[in-house]
């Protein structure tokens, strides 16, 4: 299969796959994440030393959520099994299908103290591509409707962020939605990997910042 025809072949499948997933982490989301990969990967390209892997950047972004942990009962090996699987199925090189296997595995935030194994200048595009589609007006979208799907408060003045959680603890939290911000969402801007993704990440994270601010005003009846 020519590249293009692997790329149309996963859209298919990824569509398929998720057309009943929850809100945030649905069809949208993965062409989101897609759409700023490429458009990151473009960016970096022109200053990188070495040529970027298109296609691992691109099925990367397909396939970093085709079966998220959280959806399959906290099981990690979910998802890159079934990136693997499709990309055999597509009989996609060896030395791709390992590359991308290894940033769906690594992709996720997984708590303030987890340390990442593995890093590569493709996984580092891909990760910027899913944070983005974490912040700003649309990470604050997806954060309040995976809250609502999880049957969470809204915000919990009595019940304060946690910041030093390890990766069991952040896995199983349950605390208000609010709490996120602080505990993933406002951390990520600091966090991102390429020049272009921290350019893009900037606003959004401000964007977040004034929406807070906003919120614990509206809170307390001030506005």
């Amino acid at each position: 299969m020519s590249d293009q025809s692997i790329i149309n072949y996963t859209i298919t499948h990824v569509k398929s796959a998720l057309q009943d997933a929850e809100g945030g982490h649905d069809w949208w989301h993965i062409q989101r994440v897609w759409n700023n990969a490429k458009h990151i990967a473009q960016q970096e390209q022109q200053t990188s030393k070495q040529p970027l892997d298109l296609l691992t950047i691109e099925l990367g972004a397909l396939l970093h959520d085709i079966a998220d942990a959280k959806f399959h009962e906290g099981n990690e090996d979910a998802g890159p099994q079934k990136a693997l699987g499709l990309m055999q199925e597509m009989e996609v090189p060896e030395e791709t299908r390992m590359h991308v296997t290894q940033i769906v595995r690594h992709i996720s935030f997984k708590g303030g103290n987890h340390a990442q194994a593995f890093r590569s200048p493709e996984l580092d595009i891909v990760q910027d591509a899913d944070r983005l589609d974490a912040l700003g007006a649309i990470g604050i979208a997806r954060a309040f409707n995976y809250g609502g799907f999880k049957n969470r408060a809204l915000y919990d003045p009595s019940i304060p962020p946690k910041l030093d959680m390890n990766k069991e603890a952040y896995k199983n939290s349950n605390a208000p939605t609010l709490n996120h911000f602080y505990e993933k969402l406002l951390l990520l801007k600091d966090r991102m990997n390429t020049a272009t993704g921290r350019k893009m990440a900037e606003a959004r994270h401000q964007y977040m910042k004034t929406f807070l601010h906003q919120f614990y005003q509206e809170w307390e009846g001030m506005v």
